[in-house]
């Protein structure tokens, strides 16, 4: 009897070794841990990664010791293959990039057990990638044309008081590239305000770069000058919040809508609202997804292209921030609420109206929006590049 009981406990002892060391007692999906790199364009200091930078920190008061977190920062495009090699040489299963580039598509062939999720670029298509290759991206132009209402309301506000003649409501846009992404923003920015206004018109800057804070503070004074009362911007610094600031202190009229974060710390005067995507639900979700052995896209709440996913308002991908009363036309919040609310139900169709888009590319390429565009219906990166006749003038 003595030997048996000695042969049983050595078994136990050898089956729990063998246990702990092949995983014969597995950890649940919960128990799991991860490596987890994010590749920056930028840093904090830019509201752009500062923007990104919270659902990374999101992540890790989420998960915990379960996610370890490496990061690079201020990666530029050209040169992203070595600090992403960087991060998987050093462990990291997910990669969470916002680089306008390429590259992701090329290493995740290479390197098939690491899930690659980047922010959905105009020249990065889905087809023909990997399957450890996802995209994703706000629905931005839900948000832009909310914040467009709020300035709609103030210069409703401006006009029925008589502080403004109808042919003096004009706002002015700051934006990167001529791009479809920057404008279908402000193409949805305009219809919000003109949903209010109808007297409005635009002006439009680019400035040939997502963060050059010299041009886009130039390019705002430059339409502050040609009398614009409102500017919103799609671009990465607060440059046109402070220009906006400097204006107002020397006794001007304007109001700015930023992007990104809150603009009421550097223009406290005059930021009306903000806007910005929240990265928080997509990251925090595929994570999960990943750690349970599941498809990101099956999982993750929102609208799936394939292994391209968007969201807006209805899943909490995009966001208004700060509201600023002191500023405000009356009724605004409320306004904004309805709003949302018809854009979450589907009885808002933004790009629909008694307007001709011109494609700037190819003049006789034209777009009736008496018919309608459904932005994002079949990609989460916006596709609308149509500029509106008659009320948006592009300048030099």
């Amino acid at each position: 009897m003595k030997k048996i009981i000695i042969t049983v406990a050595v078994c136990l002892v050898v089956l729990l070794t063998a246990s702990l060391l092949t995983g014969f007692w597995t950890k649940g999906p919960g128990d799991k841990t991860i490596k987890v790199g994010f590749v920056y364009s930028e840093d904090e200091s830019t509201p752009y990664t500062a923007n990104f930078v919270r659902a990374q920190h999101a992540l890790e008061e989420e998960f915990g010791d379960k996610v370890e977190i490496l990061v690079r920062s201020n990666v530029l495009n050209r040169d992203s293959e070595r600090p992403m090699l960087e991060l998987i040489r050093a462990g990291c299963k997910v990669l969470f990039i916002n680089l306008d580039t390429d590259i992701p598509v090329m290493l995740a062939r290479e390197y098939p057990d690491v899930t690659f999720c980047h922010i959905s670029m105009p020249q990065v298509s889905i087809e023909g990638t990997t399957e450890n290759y996802h995209t994703f991206n706000g629905e931005i132009y839900q948000a832009r044309y909310v914040s467009g209402v709020a300035a709609g309301m103030k210069l409703r506000q401006l006009l029925d008081s008589g502080a403004l003649l109808p042919g003096d409501a004009l706002v002015g846009y700051v934006g990167a590239f001529a791009n479809a992404e920057v404008i279908s923003g402000y193409t949805a920015f305009l219809l919000g305000v003109r949903s209010v206004a109808p007297e409005a018109t635009m002006r439009v800057r680019y400035t040939g770069s997502w963060g050059n804070y010299d041009a886009e503070k130039e390019a705002t004074k430059k339409l502050i000058d040609e009398g614009c009362v409102v500017i919103a911007q799609h671009v990465n610094t607060s440059a046109p919040a402070i220009a906006c600031e400097e204006a107002t202190s020397a006794g001007k009229t304007v109001y700015h809508v930023g992007y990104h974060q809150s603009m009421l710390d550097v223009a406290p005067s005059c930021a009306l609202i903000s806007i910005r995507t929240n990265w928080i639900p997509y990251v925090t979700e595929a994570v999960t997804a990943i750690l349970d052995g599941k498809v990101i896209e099956d999982e993750v709440p929102g609208n799936a292209h394939g292994r391209d996913m968007s969201a807006g308002f209805e899943n909490g991908w995009v966001e208004l921030l700060d509201l600023n009363t002191l500023i405000a036309a009356d009724g605004t919040a409320d306004r904004l609420d309805k709003t949302i609310d018809g854009l979450k139900k589907g009885r808002i169709k933004v790009f629909r109206g008694d307007y001709i888009g011109e494609n700037p590319r190819n003049p006789s390429d034209e777009i009736d929006l008496r018919n309608g565009y459904y932005e994002n219906q079949y990609s989460s990166n916006p596709t609308f590049g149509y500029v509106l006749k008659d009320c948006i003038l592009i300048e030099d």
